[in-house]
């Protein structure tokens, strides 16, 4: 009779499809952690090879600068008003000292008007007390003088009323009397000098008051006018004006910037620099560029630390006189030097260096047929040239486009340009 057969272990039934599974990922694995490592497949002909060479390499930084005016004032209002003129147009030669711009300001002449009220009522004051001074010391002078006049006629009279006093010619009451009245002269003389001591001094004071008072009072009254004067807004150099912004009847907040004079015939260059140079622009570096057939030169006057959106701004003086026909606004390529020629071994610059950083590179093998990741060491760059610090020779070829598909990778094979198969 029939028995049932008990179907094999499981091991027996997947057991050899799991070996060859184990066989073919250890395989993969020694493919890839093996010589060569992580690899990268690509056509020839889009990569760029370049070859290492030893030479002068120049420091420098390519930058576009603009010609500017050399100095730019701007019209600012020093006080709110209305325009109430506007006497130039836009883009006129003007002369230092020139109304440009006429604000109104009904509440600062007010003012003004104020302050004139109230100096001369402190006039008017200053002088009343002088007059009152004078009175009080005229006065003085006569109270004295009769005080004294009396006082030399009381003397005469003792002086004889003594002698007849002594013969008995008169009852000596009458010379007590005399001589009482001489006293009371002489003891009114002394009073009167020390009221008029005092008065004096109480006179003087005020006085000095009231003078100190008055020059506050013309101090204010002149910046008063000065601050009417600011409503006339005037060239501060001889130049041309722009970017005037300016309409009759517009109210302008204190601190508006109604427009600009530019110098004439006198420039400057200006440039964005990238921050990766900010460290090593410095004041006195110079610039090179060409502009109509000739060479010219230019020096970093001014720096500025601020960076922008991944930038930093430079202003640049002539060196000699300064390109015939240039005008504000128009763009020169320069070259900024930011060292001096020497002897280097050097790299074509190129996108790769935006994807190592400069750290490392991708070196041809003997063959051609393949490159490697090597580590090395690369120094300034311009935008033709990046120095090699260490890590490559003279001769040796490196991939200088870009890495951005296989920064990942440790070895790049080249293919032939009709396959564009490529693998990992």
């Amino acid at each position: 009779m029939d028995r049932p057969i008990a179907p094999p272990p499981w091991w027996r039934r997947y057991g050899p499809y799991a070996a060859a599974a184990l066989v073919l990922f250890v395989l993969g694995a020694w493919l890839l952690s093996g010589p060569g490592g992580r690899i990268y497949r690509v056509p020839v002909d889009r990569l760029t090879i370049s070859t290492v060479t030893r030479g002068p390499f120049e420091d420098y930084a390519a930058v576009r600068a603009n010609v500017a005016p050399l100095i730019t004032d701007y019209l600012t209002t020093e006080q709110n008003g209305t325009v109430k003129q506007v006497l130039v147009e836009d883009g006129a030669e003007v002369k230092a000292g020139e109304a440009l711009i006429v604000l109104s300001s009904p509440q600062l002449e007010l003012s003004v008007i104020n302050r004139e009220a109230d100096t001369a009522r402190q006039i008017s004051e200053l002088e009343n007390t002088e007059l009152e001074l004078e009175q009080t010391r005229f006065q003085y002078q006569k109270d004295l003088l009769n005080i004294q006049y009396q006082m030399q006629k009381l003397q005469g009279q003792l002086a004889r009323d003594r002698r007849l006093a002594v013969a008995n010619a008169i009852p000596q009451v009458t010379f007590d009397k005399d001589k009482e009245k001489y006293q009371y002269e002489r003891k009114l003389r002394d009073a009167t000098i020390a009221s008029h001591r005092n008065e004096q001094a109480i006179r003087t004071r005020q006085l000095a008051q009231l003078q100190a008072t008055l020059k506050e009072l013309h101090a204010s009254l002149i910046a008063a006018r000065a601050s009417l004067d600011d409503l006339t807004l005037r060239a501060p150099m001889d130049g041309q004006l722009s970017a005037l912004n300016a309409e009759v009847g517009e109210a302008k907040a204190q601190g508006a910037v109604l427009g600009q004079v530019d110098s004439q015939n006198r420039f400057k260059l200006t440039a964005l620099v990238d921050e990766f140079y900010l460290g090593r622009v410095t004041l006195g570096q110079f610039a090179l560029f060409r502009l109509g057939g000739r060479n010219y030169r230019a020096k970093v006057a001014k720096i500025y630390p601020q960076v922008t959106n991944g930038t930093f701004r430079i202003d640049m003086t002539f060196l000699g006189n300064a390109p015939s026909g240039i005008h504000a606004g128009q763009a020169i390529d320069i070259k900024l030097e930011l060292g001096g020629a020497k002897i280097a071994d050097m790299l074509p610059n190129g996108p790769f260096y935006q994807d190592t950083g400069g750290n490392w590179v991708f070196v041809l093998t003997p063959s051609g047929d393949s490159a490697v990741r090597r580590n090395v060491k690369l120094g300034a760059r311009n935008p033709d040239e990046v120095e090699v610090l260490s890590g490559l020779k003279p001769g040796e070829r490196v991939i200088t486009s870009s890495y951005e598909a296989y920064t990942h990778m440790d070895r790049v094979e080249f293919e032939a340009a009709s396959n564009h198969h490529q693998g990992s």
